[in-house]
C-alpha cells in the first residue's frame, strides 16, 4: 500500500438527493428552493447579483429544475410578444413560456388567461378567461387550438443541463406540468367539477389532449437526456386545507390515469417520480405508493392531517417528503432563532431514515423577512 492515503470524497448534491430518497442518510438533509419574484429580489439585493443560479449556490441548494415550458416555440405567434420571465409562477431557474397581450394579461401555452393582480406584499396571478368555458360538447373541444409535441425543441437541453452543473453536479429534475390544474385552467373550475359528473366525456377529452402532449415530451426528454436527469416531476392540485378538491372516487376515475401514465413510463426509463400537490392530500397517500409514486411535494404542515409526525408514523420509508417548512403561517411571523429549530426538527422528523428534502411548503412567499431565509437555508 506503501504511502497512500485514504481520501473523504465530497458528496455531491445529485448524490445527496438520491440518497435521500432512497432512505439512505446523506451526509446532511438536501436542500431546495422555490420563492416568488419579491423574494428573489430580496436575495439578489443581499448576495449582490440577479443570477438566480449563483443565488442557489449561496443557498447550498441541491437541486435545479428544467420545465418543460422552457422549450416550447407554437407556429404563428409573434416571438416579440413572448416573454419567459412573465409568469409569477416562475419560481426557479429557466423561463416560463408566456404570450404576452397588449392588456398586461398573458397566455401560457395551452392558452390559459392570467392576469396580475397586485396585494399587500407583492403581486399574483390570477385567471381572466377560461377558453374553453363556452363549450357544449366534444365538437367545441376538438376545433379548439391544442398544443402539439412539435410545438416543443429540446435539442439544447443537454447543453442546459451542462450549464446548470457549471461548478458542481446538481439533482436535476424535469418537471413536465399538470392535467387537472391545466384542463380546468382552460375550462373554469365550477363548470369542471360539474361536468366529470353530468359530461364526464369532456373533462375526459381535456386530459387525454394534455396527457398526450406531456407523454411525447416525456419519452423525447428521457430518450434524449435520461443519463442526465434524476427525478421527473408532475403536479396537481387536488386538496384544500382541509380535505381534497375532489372525491377519492373521482381522482381515480379521471385523473389517476395520467399520473400513473407519467409515474410507469419514467420507472421504465428508471426514474422516480415526485409529484406536488398542495393541501391536505393526505387521503391520497396510500394511493399514491401504491401507483408507485417516491416523493410528495410540499408538505404543508398547516393543512389537515399534514404534521411532518403524522407523516413519518404512517408512510416513514415508503415514501420521500419534499418540503415541510411552513410558508403560510409560521416564515412570516417567526423569528430567526424559531426558524433555525423548526428546520432542525423537521428534519430530524422527516429525514429520520433519509426521505427527506428540505424547502418550503409552497413558494417562499413576499411577506417572508430576508433575515427569516437566511436562518432556513443556515447562511446566518
Amino acid at each position: 500500500m506503501g504511502n497512500s492515503k485514504l481520501i473523504a470524497l465530497e458528496t455531491s448534491p445529485k448524490d445527496r438527493v438520491n440518497q435521500a430518497i432512497t432512505f439512505q442518510k446523506p451526509d446532511r438533509i438536501p436542500r431546495d428552493f422555490a420563492a416568488v419574484p419579491e423574494i428573489w429580489a430580496k436575495l439578489g439585493a443581499y448576495f449582490e447579483t440577479e443570477d438566480r443560479g449563483e443565488i442557489l449556490k449561496c443557498l447550498d441548494v441541491d437541486c435545479r429544475i428544467v420545465s418543460y415550458d422552457s422549450f416550447c416555440s407554437p407556429p404563428n405567434i409573434d416571438p416579440e410578444n413572448v416573454n419567459m420571465n412573465a409568469s409569477q409562477e416562475r419560481s426557479s431557474l429557466g423561463g416560463m413560456w408566456r404570450n404576452s397581450l397588449p392588456d398586461g394579461s398573458n397566455l401560457d401555452i395551452w392558452g390559459a388567461h392570467r392576469k396580475r393582480v397586485k396585494n399587500p406584499s407583492g403581486e399574483l396571478e390570477q385567471f381572466a378567461s377560461f377558453p374553453l368555458e363556452s363549450a357544449r360538447g366534444i365538437k367545441d373541444l376538438s376545433n379548439y387550438r391544442w398544443p402539439k409535441p412539435d410545438w416543443w425543441d429540446f435539442s439544447d437541453l443537454r447543453t442546459i443541463i451542462d450549464n446548470l452543473n457549471d461548478t458542481a453536479n446538481y439533482n436535476i429534475r424535469y418537471r413536465l406540468g399538470s392535467f387537472f390544474e391545466t384542463a380546468w385552467s382552460l375550462y373554469n373550475f365550477e363548470k369542471f367539477q360539474l361536468d366529470m359528473l353530468l359530461n364526464p366525456q369532456m373533462p375526459r377529452y381535456v386530459m387525454e389532449r394534455i396527457s398526450e402532449v406531456h407523454i411525447e415530451n416525456l419519452k423525447t426528454v428521457l430518450e434524449l437526456a435520461g443519463d442526465q436527469i434524476d427525478i421527473v416531476y408532475f403536479y396537481d392540485d387536488v386538496a384544500t386545507q382541509n380535505n381534497l378538491l375532489i372525491s377519492p372516487e373521482l381522482y381515480e376515475e379521471f385523473i389517476q390515469p395520467h399520473h400513473k401514465k407519467i409515474i410507469d413510463l419514467a420507472a421504465s426509463y428508471g426514474k422516480p417520480t415526485m409529484m406536488h400537490c398542495c393541501g391536505s392530500v393526505y387521503p391520497l397517500i396510500e394511493t399514491l405508493i401504491e401507483m408507485g409514486l417516491e416523493i410528495l411535494n410540499p408538505i404543508q404542515p398547516s393543512a389537515a392531517n399534514m404534521n411532518p409526525e403524522k407523516l413519518i408514523e404512517e408512510f416513514g420509508g415508503q415514501i420521500a417528503f419534499h418540503g415541510g417548512i411552513d410558508v403560510q403561517q409560521f416564515l412570516p411571523f417567526a423569528n430567526p432563532e424559531e426558524v433555525k429549530e423548526k428546520v432542525r426538527y423537521t428534519s430530524d422528523t422527516l429525514g429520520k431514515q433519509g426521505g427527506y428534502i428540505l424547502s418550503g411548503s409552497h413558494h417562499l412567499q413576499a411577506d417572508t423577512s430576508l433575515e427569516n431565509i437566511l436562518a432556513m437555508y443556515d447562511v446566518i
